[in-house]
């Protein structure tokens, strides 16, 4: 697989379009907006002048990785040609389902169709294709370009072949691919929302504040950041999707969301995107200050 094709110029689609580009391979990143194109290229850009100037990599290594990016709006001009499509757009159902139909039609029979998504089933996104046992579930871990790990998720019906060509893939990228079952929430956010949810739940119900309960899950459990922060970087929306996902999946009380996550969603409170969340982004403001009050 030489030619790739990635869905989402965001934070995940132009962190996985720069890893494939770095590592010599022919990416097309593909977005509905041109103004979302720009930016996930201006990122990937900057992403790699902090590698040159860590002597990770050659200015050459960047004009490289930099060529081998292709934009595109049109997606069915996007996936011509492609061995693999690895769709990382919102974490909606809907969505995901629609483009999945797309790229069924759009592609060639032998592509292989993967997504990112964090926590939907991957037999439910396969099940509107004609190639269920070509989809899979590539999880890459933000900020892609530096995380190791990519869960590597089976539908019901991925052959051993195409998980076995996205292990396989995932190594040549220098990461580390771990395989699981299709579950809600997979392995990595289903241990890691409920410990959110749970930090959530203690700030909601008064034991601490955001600061100290931080503070305790870094210094006493040696975490590198702590819960509240973690959600604020992923989006507090993204986390409360996914606790859904998990929630009407299993249908546990353990996975609903706290009902303070779920009214600084409707706020608009999303964390670093929205530039407050449980810490203040804004730029008067530094990221220790905590923007929650009870």
């Amino acid at each position: 697989m030489k030619n790739i094709a990635v869905i989402g110029a965001g934070t995940m689609g132009n962190g996985i379009a720069h890893v494939f580009a770095q590592n010599g391979f022919s990416v097309k990143l593909i977005d509905v907006s041109e103004k979302s194109l720009d930016k996930g290229m201006n990122t990937i850009a900057s992403n790699l002048d902090r590698m040159v100037a860590k002597g990770t990599i050659t200015p050459e290594d960047k004009a490289k990785t930099i060529t081998n990016i292709i934009t595109y709006t049109d997606i069915e001009d996007g996936v011509v040609n492609t061995d693999l499509v690895i769709e990382a757009a919102t974490e909606n159902v809907d969505l995901k389902l629609k483009i999945f139909k797309d790229l069924d039609k759009y592609c060639g029979e032998h592509t292989i169709l993967a997504t990112n998504t964090s926590s939907i089933s991957i037999t439910q996104i396969a099940a509107v294709t004609n190639r269920p046992d070509k989809v899979i579930g590539m999880h890459f871990m933000n900020p892609v370009p530096i995380m190791k790990l990519v869960e590597v998720i089976r539908g019901y019906s991925t052959t051993d072949e195409v998980t076995k060509a996205i292990m396989d893939l995932s190594e040549k990228l220098d990461k580390v691919p771990v395989e699981v079952n299709d579950y809600p929430g997979f392995v990595a956010n289903r241990i890691l929302m409920p410990m959110i949810n749970e930090a959530i739940e203690t700030l909601y119900n008064g034991v601490a504040g955001v600061y100290e309960i931080d503070t305790v899950m870094k210094l006493g459990m040696a975490h590198p950041m702590g819960p509240l922060q973690l959600a604020d970087f992923i989006g507090l929306d993204v986390c409360l999707s996914i606790l859904n996902v998990m929630y009407d999946g299993f249908k546990n009380p353990k996975y609903a969301p706290c009902p303070l996550l779920v009214n600084m969603v409707r706020a608009g409170k999303l964390g670093v995107k929205s530039g407050e969340g449980f810490y203040d982004y804004s730029e008067s403001k530094k990221a220790d200050k905590v923007a929650y009050k009870k």
